[in-house]
């Protein structure tokens, strides 16, 4: 398969990559320590175009093809994987899920100002008691005619204490299952809406994480995105470009451990000579360098089947698992060439491996991509 780059997409490529280096690096450990990335980071961000990559232009988006996509996603990874996340869901779940299943006077109210940066979307599936088995949500919508009433509660959801409009899936008839659940347009300021409390997490501790709570949260219909029991299929939709968008997350996390991991050995010095020059740090530096390629080409590939429009739930989850699991080797073997100096936060990949060991838990566990590609196999 031929991943030739267009003039367009090496721009993007050369406009995320220097993003990442001038303002996301120099800043990603001091905002891990604090826990917060400064406002003015995402509106630099938006600026650039980075939050409209999945708007159509009408819109005032940039609207890439999937490839393009996953080439900016992992450039902003290798310089903050905690600011990525942010503008992966922004822009794979939330912006896309609307240009595909929104009205026209939907697309009209967000898209423009989710393709500027002026709002930034969240996803709320995710409930306390309900993970990967996203068809028992217990949040819960009556319907009141014109409206929903939604009670309940939302986990882990990325950039929840900014964001303006949360993509959230509730239970809207509870006998019916997964065939029950809706995905309503919530916006920030709706009476009895509030974020809830942020998560103190052990990577990826400058993405706000919150919980969000609904106490009788008034939500007119005109805000029901596609149709009433639609919202697990929408959910689904969604899964194979969220979780191509994490893998690419991953390979970022990887390419930055191995730039660190090679830059250390070629200056640390033991028994004479750089660590460069033995062995087996050589063939630790081999095998992260050969698996990060390996990983970067089934995403690419996972993102040309998306782009043609073939079913690329196969690739998707074959990119998102190996990816993931490369990565947490890649950046596991980092912290090893470091030796101590990898265990303490000075050195950036201690935050690496914190951060990268999600991408093993969010949009579908490894576990769950195995079942995944075993289903596909098996069909």
């Amino acid at each position: 398969m031929d991943f030739k780059f267009s003039d367009s997409m090496k721009m993007l490529r050369e406009s995320a990559r220097s993003f990442a280096e001038k303002r996301l690096k120099p800043g990603a450990q001091a905002w891990d320590e604090s826990e917060a990335i400064p406002q003015e980071i995402y509106q630099e961000a938006a600026g650039l175009g980075f939050f409209g990559l999945c708007v159509p232009e009408e819109f005032g988006g940039l609207d890439v093809d999937p490839l393009a996509y996953v080439v900016a996603m992992e450039e902003l990874s290798r310089g903050s994987a905690a600011f990525q996340v942010c503008a992966t869901v922004h822009n794979s779940l939330v912006c896309a899920a609307i240009v595909k299943h929104g009205t026209e006077a939907q697309k009209k109210k967000f898209l423009s100002k989710l393709g500027e940066g002026e709002w930034i979307g969240a996803y709320a599936l995710s409930e306390p008691g309900s993970g990967t088995d996203a068809g028992s949500l217990s949040t819960a919508a009556a319907d009141m005619g014109d409206h929903y009433l939604v009670n309940g509660t939302k986990a882990w959801v990325t950039s929840a204490g900014f964001a303006s409009v949360f993509l959230t899936f509730v239970s809207t008839d509870k006998a019916a299952g997964a065939r029950g659940i809706t995905c309503l347009l919530v916006e920030k300021g709706m009476p009895g809406f509030s974020i809830g409390k942020k998560e103190k997490k052990m990577g990826l501790r400058a993405s706000d994480t919150s919980e969000l709570i609904f106490q009788n949260v008034k939500v007119p219909k005109t805000a029901v995105l596609g149709s009433s029991g639609e919202g697990f299929k929408i959910a689904l939709s969604q899964l194979d470009s969220g979780r191509i968008g994490i893998a690419a997350q991953a390979v970022g996390i990887a390419q930055a451990a191995l730039e660190e991991a090679v830059s250390y050995a070629k200056q640390r010095k033991q028994f004479g000579k750089t660590i460069a020059e033995f062995q087996l740090t050589q063939a630790k530096l081999a095998d992260m360098a050969t698996n990060i390629a390996a990983a970067r080409l089934l995403v690419y590939q996972a993102a040309a089947k998306l782009f043609k429009g073939e079913d690329c739930t196969l690739a998707a989850s074959m990119a998102k698992s190996f990816a993931s699991r490369i990565a947490n080797k890649a950046c596991y073997d980092a912290v090893q060439i470091h030796g101590g100096n990898g265990f303490v936060r000075e050195f950036p990949v201690e935050r690496y491996f914190r951060d990268v060991r999600v991408t093993e838990i969010y949009e579908g566990t490894t576990e769950v991509q195995s079942l995944i590609i075993a289903r596909e196999l098996l069909a």
